[in-house]
């Protein structure tokens, strides 16, 4: 049988179409998971991030769990989607950034914390959630940069305030609650259990350091963002060498440079030296997390990293 030229071309027409069909890969998905809190029974949910072409690979992915700060806390429930507001679920549903991990961003509780006093969780409303766009996406904020000069960088002396405050209303009161939505996403999705990372801002940047300590055979890595280490933590990180990248704010007022170097310095006594603090001497509390989640460093570097 002889094979014509314009029969070869068909044929090469039907085989690019079928490969352009097999590249298109499936849409990010966005779910909210139930549980009940292990703090206080509440009947709560969880945002649960599935990364574009999930649907199809057959790959498992890399977890990554991000833990808000203290103005986006709630009810888990009505007020969950406070949690897009700032960090890597902004990146990737908001923004639509093509990160390759499946994201858990859970609400912390929020105790008695929407009193006089916290003006950032009372004066908060539904307008300042950002939207996922259907077409484009939304112009970011705006930075807001100071001329302030630097403060002192070194500093041994953690106020026992923010200490007890961090440890009343902080992400160590739900530790079983993170460690049982990690289970159920490596029971539950394709997810790999090398790979699972921690990030947080601010009381999630302490969160991460609280977690890590207490559950050191779970992250291949971690990233506290404007949050430091206290003393009491050190050990058992130490003990796991789990890499980490601490970053600061130079100009941040609500948690200081200064005090970061109190947890890095005894992470190395105990001779953990896997151990990045990197400050970012031009930026304020909000601007130092915006600049680093908005990048694309912190998520290279944490994939750099397996168990």
């Amino acid at each position: 049988m002889k094979v014509t030229s314009s029969f070869l071309f068909i044929i090469s027409i039907i085989i690019s179409s079928c490969s352009s069909i097999n590249i298109k890969k499936s849409e990010e998905q966005l779910v909210r998971i139930p549980y009940t809190s292990f703090l206080d029974n509440s009947d709560r949910e969880y945002f649960l991030y599935l990364p574009k072409g999930y649907k199809e690979s057959d790959k498992n992915w890399p977890i990554l769990m991000f833990l808000h700060g203290n103005g986006e806390r709630g009810n888990g429930k009505s007020e969950l989607d406070f949690t897009q507001v700032h960090g890597p679920l902004y990146e990737v549903w908001v923004q639509k950034r093509d990160l390759p991990f499946i994201i858990i961003a859970p609400q912390l509780h929020m105790f008695d914390l929407d009193k006089p006093g916290m003006s950032y969780i009372t004066n908060r409303t539904s307008a300042s959630i950002p939207k996922r766009l259907k077409a484009g996406i939304p112009k970011r904020p705006n930075p807001s940069y100071t001329s302030e000069k630097l403060n002192s960088l070194k500093s041994d002396s953690i106020p026992k305030s923010t200490i007890n405050f961090i440890n009343k209303y902080g992400w160590n009161t739900v530790q079983e609650d993170l460690i049982s939505m990690i289970d159920n996403t490596l029971k539950n999705y394709k997810s790999d259990e090398k790979r699972v990372y921690l990030t947080g801002l601010s009381f999630g940047g302490y969160g991460t350091w609280h977690t890590a300590s207490k559950y050191p055979n779970k992250f291949a890595a971690i990233n506290p963002i404007v949050g430091y280490a206290f003393p009491d933590l050190i050990k058992s990180i130490a003990d796991k060498k789990i890499p980490i990248w601490n970053i600061a704010g130079g100009k941040d007022k609500s948690v200081p440079a200064k005090y970061f170097y109190t947890g890095i310095n005894k992470l190395k006594e105990f001779g953990h030296h896997k151990v990045r603090l990197t400050v970012h001497q031009d930026t304020d509390h909000v601007e130092t997390w915006r600049r680093v989640y908005a990048g694309q460093d912190i998520y290279d570097w944490l994939l750099s990293h397996s168990k």
